[in-house]
């Protein structure tokens, strides 16, 4: 019995973090939700403005750690968030403060995952057979490739490209710079969205997220979804 015990208090610890995220992430979305919106931002766009002006450096950690609270908890606004690093700090800066939280972000949902359900699943993968085996060789073998187009194909949700690769044993290394590259693009988009936000504030508007399905701002992401796939494919050509 007392080995049952301290067998389940590490399983309980490495699954903790994953938990607490799950948790936050379910209250934030009912808690929050209203208020990480463009209203909140348009309210109080004087204030954040005059802040930066008087103490650029306290922004930019304040914005980063808030972001980064909203990613790695998946809490509702993070288009909201990428928007206003652009409207905070224009293109260059923001686009490099909004990769760069997001980025820590999404490391910590990973090693959260890896950590607890992810040694689980991943153990199991590697001593399976059948499909499963064939599954994961070709995922590891294409590791890179699958990575990249989980970040750019724009149906893929930003919680799931988080999760799913911790749970099927990709490496972090490669996680953690297929995620920096591969979310510049869209990061790109979005800081350019609110770069223009106090025009569009002054109009009385929202700014208009579905930028994102022009042709001129889809179609070089899914150029790049299809470089990324490009290996795939011709390693299945060779072997036929």
């Amino acid at each position: 019995m007392h080995n049952v015990d301290n067998d389940a208090t590490p399983a309980l610890a490495r699954h903790a973090p994953l938990a607490i995220i799950l948790i936050v992430a379910l209250v934030g979305y009912f808690a929050l939700r209203d208020y990480l919106s463009f209203d909140t931002l348009r309210e109080n766009r004087e204030a954040l403005l005059a802040f930066r002006d008087a103490n650029f450096a306290g922004l930019v950690a304040g914005f980063i750690a808030i972001y980064y609270l909203i990613v790695a908890f998946s809490l509702p606004g993070a288009a909201v968030a990428s928007v206003t690093g652009g409207f905070l700090f224009g293109l260059g800066f923001g686009t490099a403060f909004n990769v760069a939280a997001a980025s820590m972000g999404a490391c910590t949902i990973f090693l959260a995952a890896r950590w607890g359900l992810g040694q689980t699943l991943a153990a199991k993968l590697e001593t399976s057979d059948g499909k499963l085996k064939k599954l994961k060789d070709g995922l590891t073998e294409h590791e890179i490739s699958v990575l990249f187009l989980m970040r750019l194909v724009p149906v893929v949700p930003f919680f799931v490209a988080n999760l799913l690769p911790a749970l099927v044993g990709v490496r972090f290394f490669n996680f953690v710079y297929t995620t920096i590259l591969g979310i510049i693009p869209g990061a790109i988009v979005f800081t350019w969205i609110g770069v223009g936000l106090g025009e569009v504030f002054d109009r009385g508007e929202n700014p208009d997220l579905s930028l994102l399905w022009e042709p001129q701002v889809i179609v070089p992401i899914l150029g790049l979804c299809v470089l990324a796939a490009l290996p795939i494919v011709v390693k299945t050509i060779r072997r036929k």
